[in-house]
């Protein structure tokens, strides 16, 4: 059974707990999360009720009564009851075998040890320690997380990948709500003593945005939420329902992508079904600008890795928005392309460019500073999901696409070229994600195979092209955005 991977992020090294807190839960609270349950389970069983109950009204009129069956012959209905029951031969059921042995003999020669210590089947006496080394996160661990389609539920799955070790394995996971679609790291705590710490942001099906705790093992629900779901109210012929009378907040439909800010650490931005995009303040936990200038569902979006105020966003709507934040209202540029906008990525080696992708296969290298594209490229023959730049080495672009392939180009120059090809077996592929600590490292979701990790710098032809290249690490926030990298 395939399980699809639909959302990744990467988590910094050093930014997990080294151990992590797990949950335990007092009685009066497993007794609030119950009742909550409960109360949520009620109301999606009233509301399937009355769908019920006025498919049936509308039916009622075209039921037609069938006609009894006629009496059959009560001997020959007995007959055949007993025919029946005979090939079981039901009168020998409580007789034994004759060749049955007995528990006790089944068993005689089989040799029990009281403890692991006294069996020499097994060599590993202890396995408390080998449990406690998996939970604990090291200073050379980076985490993965990535958001699971289950048959029968929804989740995030928490990773934990070491390079040197090449280790790699699930660490623990959230059950979600709702059908993920965009995850997000950020490490603003919302605590008013200001301290750092280690969250995921998650974008579902639903309108709420989930912000989870990944320093807390088995919790239950979110450490906060973003947005409120519409209440759902019945209508009434003759009348209107209107948006202003319900105090709901937030989005109105899927949240489909995420964007932090790290210069101001408490803005998130989501990007939604409903065409708008919102700058939330997480420190209050309520939205600080409602942005609706797209006439489409907003796919994807992302904030200026060094320009607190910059934002830019694409669209179903085949535009890609750029915002100035400060007054959004005003200061905006609009560019058009030749298919829906799949994905959006600022150049952090270059802050004036930002890459776009659209669903027809084209990657397009926009300069905010001019109306027309840098270059075009024709890098895929179906939507281009996946829109990754190597964290530190300048020019290596990795693309993934629902074509099924992963492609990886060098495009430094403004010269785009093809550097290596592969089929990932995963289907679809929904998802790319490069790891900031290790520039060649990606994380990929698909329809299946679950979440696949990938060192590019195995291939050949991609060490020939970018193995001498230095690497760059991006410098800290700056007031100047030319000063954007320092040589290591």
């Amino acid at each position: 059974m395939s399980c699809p991977v639909t959302c990744a992020a990467w988590v910094p090294k050093g930014a997990a707990k080294e151990t992590p807190d797990k949950v335990q839960l007092d009685r009066e609270e497993l007794k609030r999360l119950i009742s909550e349950a409960k109360e949520r389970l009620q109301d999606a069983t009233d509301a399937s009720d009355d769908e019920c109950h006025e498919e049936a009204a509308d039916n009622s009129m075209d039921v037609v009564e069938a006609s009894a069956p006629e009496d059959g012959d009560p001997e020959e209905t007995e007959k055949l009851d007993d025919d029946e029951l005979a090939e079981y031969d039901l009168d020998k059921y409580d007789e034994e075998d004759a060749g049955t042995e007995s528990l006790g003999e089944a068993l005689a020669g089989l040799a029990v040890y009281g403890s692991n210590e006294n069996d020499p089947y097994v060599t590993i006496k202890d396995t408390d320690q080998y449990e406690h080394e998996d939970f604990a996160i090291k200073p050379s661990d980076n985490l993965v997380v990535c958001g699971r389609v289950d048959k029968d539920h929804c989740s995030l799955e928490v990773h934990v990948y070491n390079h040197d070790e090449d280790s790699f394995y699930v660490h623990h996971d959230l059950i979600l709500s709702a059908y993920p679609l965009s995850t997000e790291w950020l490490n603003f705590d919302p605590n008013p003593d200001d301290s750092t710490g280690n969250y995921i942001a998650v974008g579902t099906m639903s309108p709420v945005i989930e912000v989870w705790d990944l320093d807390i093992v088995d919790c239950l629900e979110p450490v906060f939420s973003l947005g409120s779901k519409k209440a759902k109210k019945k209508k009434k012929k003759g009348k209107k329902s209107s948006s202003k009378e319900d105090n709901h907040v937030g989005h109105t439909d899927a949240v489909l992508d995420l964007s932090w800010n790290k210069q101001l650490r408490s803005v998130l931005a989501s990007a939604s079904a409903d065409h708008s995009v919102i700058l939330w303040d997480m420190s209050t936990g309520t939205p600080a600008a409602e942005l609706s200038f797209h006439t489409d569902k907003v796919q994807t979006l992302q904030f200026h890795p060094f320009e607190t105020q910059t934002l830019v966003s694409g669209s179903y709507d085949k535009s890609a928005i750029l915002y100035d934040c400060r007054s959004p209202q005003d200061s905006r540029r609009i560019w058009r392309f030749s298919g829906e906008v799949a994905r959006v990525t600022w150049n952090h080696f270059s802050p004036y460019h930002f890459l776009a992708s659209t669903e027809d296969g084209f990657v397009y290298s926009i300069d905010a500073r001019s109306d027309k594209p840098v270059f075009t490229l024709k890098a895929h023959d179906e939507e281009v999901s996946g829109l990754q730049l190597s964290s530190q080495i300048k020019g290596c672009l990795v693309t993934s696409s629902s074509d099924k392939y992963v492609k990886i180009w060098d495009i430094l120059g403004d010269k785009p070229s093809l550097v290596h090809s592969r089929d990932m077996k995963m289907g679809i592929l929904f998802c790319a994600a490069c790891c900031s600590d290790l520039p060649f490292v990606y994380a990929f979701g698909g329809e299946r195979q679950g979440l696949r990790i990938w060192d590019i710098s195995t291939i050949s032809a991609v060490n020939d092209v970018f193995g001498s290249r230095q690497r760059l690490v991006v410098a800290q926030p700056s007031t100047d955005a030319k000063n954007s990298a320092q040589q290591q």
